[in-house]
């Protein structure tokens, strides 16, 4: 492995091709690990290029199902197990074992017990494969650490978030989802969810964080281990957007497949619902087709059924153009290299730090015009119940 990473530099510095293996954004250590270990294997037994474009995409290895509507042209092997790093290793030792290494097995025994919480049944993110190829690893290499050493090391590492801003503590490990313009970030924050609330200036660097990076919603799970070495796991969703934000907490605490078991935790701050989650093994991954189907909920209760008369001027006529104007201002804005014309900046005597228009002129959104077509339709309807009445 050494070796091979020295030649990788040398590769670089003279231009010369290389393979080219991506993990996800998060540079996880089972997505280093695992780009790492294949990039490694492919080196040693394939004589083919790779290049930079997404159509040259030579395979896809994942063990979770693929999020893109439509996969790549290539082959793509997708296996639900703990840890993408076991589907690596399996690749290696089928394929060429006679290249494993001490140093790479190592990178690859340590990743699967660290993501599959040292093999613990009672977790339940270790599946028999991943149980197979930790045992075959150690079979190989009888010197690798104890797995319970290894184990505390690296999850002792993985929860160190001391000295870590609020912005690097929710982009050390996050995930993202987008649905129809509506963009959710879900971090894991590793410590106890009442610490995290209890942060300086916390609800000033979350509403700093979603416009940053032009986040709807914000959802982090919290996760410490207690006296008993036994998983918590907390939720915080935070939304400024009031009908969002209860339409994603009502689907989650009425979840039964799979339940949650929430019990509202105490926040007093706005915008911010806080809960302990009772099922600990409802992982982030878990959780992602529950904020899935919560953003169809909400999508679909933004639309006007055909069924309805007009209301306050506005029909789903309207609102379908609306989207539609919406939607190609979204992408021509997209396709745009010029950068906006320079504004004027904050005047010297200004009582405020910075100007709004600072950051460029408001974008319009589709969510937007969802949101001020929904509350048109709900101020008229609630005039014409009372003057029924």
């Amino acid at each position: 492995m050494e070796d091979y990473l020295q030649d990788c530099r040398a590769a670089l510095q003279e231009s010369r091709p290389l393979h080219v293996v991506l993990g996800n954004e998060a540079c996880d250590l089972d997505s280093m690990v695992s780009a790492l270990a294949l990039a490694f294997y492919l080196a040693k037994v394939s004589k083919t290029n790779d290049t930079a474009l997404e159509e040259a995409v030579a395979e896809v290895l994942d063990h979770r199902p693929i999020e893109q509507k439509h996969c790549p042209p290539c082959h793509v092997s997708v296996e639900l197990v703990g840890s993408c790093a076991t589907l690596v290793t399996e690749r290696i030792l089928q394929g060429a074992p006679e290249i494993l290494d001490r140093q790479t097995a190592a990178l690859l025994h340590g990743t699967i017990i660290l993501d599959c919480v040292n093999m613990d049944l009672k977790i339940g993110k270790a599946t028999p494969k991943d149980s197979k190829y930790v045992e075959k690893l150690e079979a190989l290499f009888p010197d690798l650490p104890e797995r319970n050493d290894i184990f505390d090391s690296l999850q002792k590492a993985k929860f160190d978030v001391s000295g870590l801003t609020t912005e690097q503590m929710l982009r050390k490990d996050q995930k993202t989802i987008y649905r129809q313009g509506i963009k959710v970030a879900i971090s894991a924050v590793y410590m106890d969810l009442e610490a995290f609330l209890e942060r300086s200036n916390l609800l000033a660097d979350l509403h700093a964080f979603c416009q940053a990076h032009s986040y709807d919603v914000l959802v982090a799970m919290t996760i410490f281990f207690n006296i008993h070495n036994e998983p918590v796991r907390q939720l915080a969703i935070f939304c400024p957007h009031v009908a969002l934000r209860t339409t994603i907490c009502g689907v989650l605490e009425c979840s039964h497949s799979p339940p949650l078991k929430l019990t509202p935790a105490s926040s007093t701050h706005p915008n911010l619902h806080a809960y302990l989650q009772g099922n600990t093994q409802v992982s982030r991954k878990k959780l992602l087709p529950l904020l899935q189907e919560a953003l169809s909920v909400y999508l679909d209760s933004m639309k006007i059924p055909s069924g309805q008369p007009e209301t306050a001027g506005v029909s789903r006529e309207q609102v379908d153009k609306e989207l539609d104007r919406a939607s190609n201002s979204l992408i021509s804005g997209l396709s745009q290299d010029e950068e906006d014309p320079p504004l004027p900046p904050t005047p010297m005597n200004s009582l405020v730090d910075e100007c709004p228009l600072d950051q460029g002129l408001p974008k319009l959104s589709a969510e937007a015009v969802f949101e001020k077509c929904s509350q048109i339709s709900l101020s008229q309807s609630s005039t014409a119940s009372l003057s029924k009445k």
